[in-house]
């Protein structure tokens, strides 16, 4: 993406820290943002070496959010230690974010952790997205009327863990995802989203195919994980030490 707001990059020009990388997540990089959806930055940034070894409190993780020259951002980071750990824990939206192809800011740095972070991809990450789906379907219902978004939600994160439990890519744009499962409701799902209100709801009537087509594809992912040929356990604990070292110490 190189024609982002310039409001991103002056954003991230304000962040206290040096930054590894910044991309932009949300509905931008699931293919359905809304004409009033806010840009969702995340990234990872480097704490100085007198901060970690120091007895005060470290920032590990900086938020700020607010409308900056008309545009809202959220922006998110962590340091590179927990964002390295989260790694190492079968975290799917790490991971995202750190593929994703609305880059921002990178670094070198980016490009050899997105190297590493391959091998930290294992089978477990299913229950991420088992477990994501679930909480998103959970929020459909209980908004009356039912909104739009939370069921994209539900679908985009199923369909991006059965993909990677089948290929070991992470692929979090939904549109992307549909050419190769091919959901007939989908392209509309998109279309009611993003030509509409970021809170668009839905006719309720349609919830009963909505919740059949999900326990569908929480089969599939299930399935997905019992066959998948993606390791038990991530092998890139060494690596993200060693770079983290490195991180530090230069």
């Amino acid at each position: 993406m190189t024609n982002f707001p310039k409001q991103l990059s002056k954003h991230l020009e304000q962040h206290p820290y040096p930054l590894l990388f910044a991309t932009i997540s949300g509905a931008h990089l699931y293919g359905f943002p809304s004409a009033d959806s806010d840009y969702d930055l995340r990234g990872v940034h480097l704490l100085p070496l007198q901060e970690v070894v120091g007895l005060k409190p470290c920032e590990e993780t900086v938020e700020k959010s607010g409308i900056y020259d008309g545009l809202e951002i959220d922006l998110v980071t962590h340091d590179a230690k927990k964002f390295f750990g989260l790694l190492l824990k079968n975290n799917g939206y790490v991971m995202e974010q750190l593929f994703s192809p609305l880059i921002v800011h990178s670094t070198p740095e980016h490009a050899k952790l997105k190297k590493i972070a391959n091998a930290c991809v294992t089978k477990h990450h299913a229950h991420h997205y088992l477990g994501f789906a679930a909480n998103q379907w959970k929020l459909f219902l209980k908004d009356e009327p039912h909104r739009v978004k939370p069921l994209l939600y539900v679908f985009r994160v199923l369909l991006t863990g059965i993909h990677l439990m089948r290929t070991g890519v992470i692929e979090a744009n939904l549109t992307n995802l549909n050419e190769e499962f091919g959901l007939s409701f989908i392209a509309d799902l998109v279309d009611l989203k993003t030509s509409g209100p970021e809170k668009g709801s839905l006719n309720a009537a349609t919830t009963n195919f909505y919740e059949s087509e999900y326990h569908r594809l929480r089969g599939e992912l299930e399935i997905a994980f019992e066959q998948s040929q993606l390791p038990e356990k991530s092998a890139g604990f060494d690596e993200l030490n060693k770079l983290l070292i490195d991180l530090r110490m230069n």
